[in-house]
């Protein structure tokens, strides 16, 4: 599929490529989506490189700003709080994702009037895309799916393209590598439409390194996980505390029971006043449960009517004025 130019002439395009220490691949990340998309604009932020980023990209023709916050989380919150654009390409600056299939997903978004679309990454090379990171990006995408529901078959690509009515919607809290988990619930829970589009993704070029830690960014992303859960589905959540903790007080309670039917005595007072005290602790967690379960609901309402409203292309100036 061609991007037919000629049909979205008055399409605004905006590139986001979020940066750390590339020095060795952003010119010709630049170079390659100024290519397939020549009426877009590129735009690096750096993200407090030690090396030449800023400068080699400028050099390329990218819009160069810099982010002081360190983290990709931050990074992506100043990007979508800073640019207005039709539509929104984000992916790494380390020249892993082929630009070539950007016109492509453009097409899919702007022809079936999308929210999303996800860059899922395929790769025959090891060095590319690691066991370890591939199963780990497959447990965490599953999880997300049984959780929240099935949107994509890879949570955590850096290569995504997004509408107006998404980015400007979108209320960014995490920091770090995370950000890729909420953007992917953030989908989810407004039930936007999105859809995958394989892409092939590569090897890092001599000189290059990931500044992805395996075990370090997928503890990060357990956790934003775990906080999602905890505010996204707090029935869940506190019923299962409320559930273990009735299991918990029932074991610790059923020898105090066993002596007394036996002997008329409550020899293990500690263990019996423990046991109220866990009870009480189920009946708290169940009962905030049902209490955040209707915060949380008035909160999707004000975040969905927020998504309503925001128009589906960028406002143009002068348009209503």
């Amino acid at each position: 599929m061609s991007f037919k130019a000629e049909l979205y002439s008055d399409v605004t395009v905006a590139v986001l490529v979020p940066c750390y220490n590339e020095a060795t691949t952003i010119a010709k990340v630049v170079r390659d989506f100024k290519a397939a998309l020549p009426n877009s604009t590129v735009y690096v932020y750096d993200n407090n490189s030690k090396d030449n980023t800023a400068g080699i990209a400028a050099a390329a023709g990218a819009v160069v700003v810099h982010e002081a916050l360190q983290g990709k989380g931050n990074v992506v919150r100043r990007m979508f709080s800073d640019i207005s654009a039709d539509v929104y390409i984000m992916a790494d600056g380390d020249d892993t994702y082929d630009a070539s299939v950007a016109p492509q997903m453009i097409q899919l978004l702007l022809d079936k009037n999308l929210d999303c679309i996800n860059g899922v990454r395929h790769s025959t090379e090891i060095e590319a895309y690691r066991q370890g990171h591939k199963f780990g990006n497959w447990m965490l995408t599953t999880i997300v799916a049984k959780l929240f529901g099935n949107s994509t078959k890879d949570m955590l690509t850096g290569y995504r393209v997004f509408s107006h009515k998404f980015v400007k919607s979108f209320p960014v809290v995490s920091q770090g590598f995370e950000i890729e988990t909420e953007l992917t619930v953030h989908s989810l829970e407004l039930r936007m439409r999105s859809e995958d589009v394989d892409t092939a993704y590569g090897v890092r070029p001599e000189g290059s390194a990931s500044k992805l830690s395996t075990y370090k960014d997928g503890m990060k992303i357990l956790w934003m996980i775990f906080k999602l859960i905890k505010l996204e589905r707090p029935t869940l959540f506190f019923n299962t505390v409320s559930l273990v903790s009735v299991v918990l007080s029932l074991a610790l309670f059923y020898p105090v029971l066993m002596d007394y039917l036996h002997t008329g005595l409550v020899p293990r007072l500690p263990t019996a006043i423990l046991s109220g005290f866990v009870m009480l602790l189920a009946l708290f967690s169940f009962a905030v449960g049902l209490i955040l379960a209707s915060v949380t609901q008035g909160r999707r309402e004000t975040k969905q009517l927020s998504f309503l409203a925001t128009p589906r292309r960028a406002p143009k100036p002068g348009i209503g004025s």
